[in-house]
């Protein structure tokens, strides 16, 4: 028998003054099995960075054709593809084929180490971007999560600061490619 996916309710408060976005959202996220606190957090600062009405939870770990959230016009075509954690190649080129714009939302401590061999294998891709947020700041987001969360999230100058009302973790991002 399959293990089902653990429900996450969110309220994520968004102050983006570098995009002059300002708006609440009410997240549900399933959390696969398979996946971690840390990696659920980095889903929801991926949120934060990129809101909008359009973009939505896809299936992600669930399904290889999908990434972890993505934004489609009214026509469907798909915008923005966000992909979190570390990705190979192939799925990376794929998803370039298909979307406006790819970005990957690395993590881990050994994200140089992933990042080193692919970093020449998808240069060609002129629209994936990828970001490393430092291992401190997604061990502090883990310890942000709960079954339901209020969260705030403010971004100014490229900083962000994501807060639950008793912590808040600034997040710096590490552009690997821009």
């Amino acid at each position: 028998m399959a293990l089902k996916s653990t429900i996450y309710k969110a309220e994520l408060s968004i102050a983006d003054m570098d995009r002059n976005y300002y708006n609440t959202h009410q997240l549900t996220l399933a959390r696969h099995p398979s996946e971690t606190d840390e990696r659920l957090m980095i889903r929801v600062l991926a949120f934060a960075i990129h809101a909008d009405d359009a973009l939505v939870n896809a299936k992600g770990l669930s399904d290889t054709e999908e990434p972890d959230l993505w934004q489609k016009d009214l026509t469907g075509a798909i915008q923005l593809w966000i992909e979190v954690g570390q990705p190979d190649d192939k799925r990376l080129l794929k998803a370039a084929g298909r979307s406006e714009q790819v970005m990957v939302y690395a993590y881990s401590a050994t994200s140089h180490v992933w990042w080193k061999p692919l970093a020449g294998k998808i240069d060609r891709a002129k629209n994936v971007s990828v970001v490393n947020i430092p291992a401190e700041a997604s061990a502090a987001l883990e310890k942000m999560a709960q079954r339901t969360m209020q969260l705030q999230c403010t971004i100014q100058d490229g900083q962000i600061w994501l807060t639950d009302g008793t912590e808040t973790v600034l997040v710096e991002r590490e552009v690997l490619k821009p």
